[in-house]
């Protein structure tokens, strides 16, 4: 990892609160004004071409919204970003690799000495 264990522990704890502020705000607003967060989610799906799909419609994906499934999915997300990220002097991330054998690795597995 890039970053130093105890920082990025208290990194990932702090992004899982957000996220879970996130949510529990998220969720309160869609029970309260059903509408007014759908419009919301809409016009945010237009912006990324999302909406534009005719035989995807926003039934489909709108509920699925600051659900459990969509909490642990923005969880993995961002804690792997911080996995990502490194500091001037600090380690590389160990980022996942495939080899041109077509094995996957890791990019720590290619470091020398």
């Amino acid at each position: 990892m890039g970053l130093p264990w105890p920082r990025l522990w208290l990194k990932r704890l702090w992004v899982l609160l957000q996220v879970a502020v996130h949510v529990a705000v998220g969720k309160v607003l869609l029970t309260l004004f059903p509408e007014r967060v759908t419009q919301h989610i809409l016009s945010l799906g237009q912006q990324t071409g999302m909406a534009k799909n005719p035989h995807f419609t926003h039934d489909n994906w709108v509920p699925t919204f600051f659900s459990t499934q969509y909490f642990w999915f923005v969880l993995k997300v961002r804690w792997q970003q911080l996995e990502d990220m490194t500091e001037r002097g600090g380690l590389a991330p160990n980022c996942p690799v495939v080899h041109l054998s077509g094995q996957r690795c890791n990019i720590w597995d290619f470091m020398q000495g």
